[in-house]
């Protein structure tokens, strides 16, 4: 009888480690569902249907969205530390930040096959080079430099269509302030003006959605909005950076 305790008392003890570890691991498993959800858009895109493209990706934004809460909540780097999360979030951020919307832009051609082309090889390159940067984040959690969100950037120039050479300029313009010291807003992190960023944030999540159920066609309102949100998010950072002290308490 006593062995027999000894038995329930080790085989509790194992469930005891091994349920945190479960759950940490299950939390890696959601990370990586973005892989398949980038497999999903891929195959969209390579059949032009680029709204089911950006409804596959904004599904894998939400799932990025989500997955790092869960992993502090549940101290995954503690439980599971052989793992490297923000790995495999880099290789998943890599696909469905930069190379999808990338060959989007080229699938689509909307700025001719040269342009499309050449546009899609500066995103890939200048993205890649970034998450080389052991540097991107500042202490106040902003990224420094444009922080590759190519899929909202692209996403724009596909429901806004500007023209080649606007949309090509946009794309230079971007890949250069990748590497500028020039603050990006990271708008769950940054705690300064939190109350207006986040919210803006989630507006841009409701006018993509609008802009997706309407096929990439949504009226000219929504059209403006997601300009004047977009520009908001873009330059925020900068702004912040230029005024340290706005939305400082104290």
């Amino acid at each position: 009888m006593a062995d027999a305790g000894k038995t329930g008392a080790n085989e509790t003890g194992r469930r005891k480690i091994t349920a945190p570890k479960a759950k940490a691991f299950s939390v890696h498993i959601l990370t990586a569902s973005g892989s398949f959800l980038a497999f999903l858009s891929v195959v969209a895109a390579s059949e032009s249907q680029f709204t089911l493209m950006w409804l596959w990706l904004g599904l894998a934004l939400f799932v990025d969205g989500i997955d790092g809460p869960i992993a502090r909540r549940l101290n995954v780097k503690e439980v599971l530390p052989n793992w490297s999360g923000d790995t495999l979030d880099n290789i998943i951020d890599y696909i469905t930040y930069v190379l999808i919307p990338a060959f989007a832009l080229y699938q689509a051609g909307m700025m001719g096959e040269g342009l499309s082309f050449l546009s899609a090889a500066i995103i890939v390159i200048t993205a890649a080079i970034y998450y080389a940067d052991t540097g991107m984040k500042t202490q106040e959690n902003f990224f420094r430099g444009f922080p590759v969100v190519w899929n909202m950037a692209v996403f724009v120039l596909f429901v806004l269509r500007p023209g080649e050479w606007v949309s090509f300029a946009v794309v230079v313009a971007i890949a250069v302030l990748t590497f500028a010291p020039v603050n990006f807003l990271h708008p769950v992190r940054v705690v300064r003006l939190r109350w207006i960023n986040l919210p803006m944030f989630l507006f841009w999540c409701v006018l993509g959605a609008v802009s997706l159920a309407m096929d990439m066609q949504p009226p000219r309102i929504v059209e403006m909005l997601l300009a004047v949100v977009s520009a908001y998010l873009f330059v925020i950072g900068g702004i912040m950076q230029a005024f340290p002290k706005l939305g400082a308490k104290g």
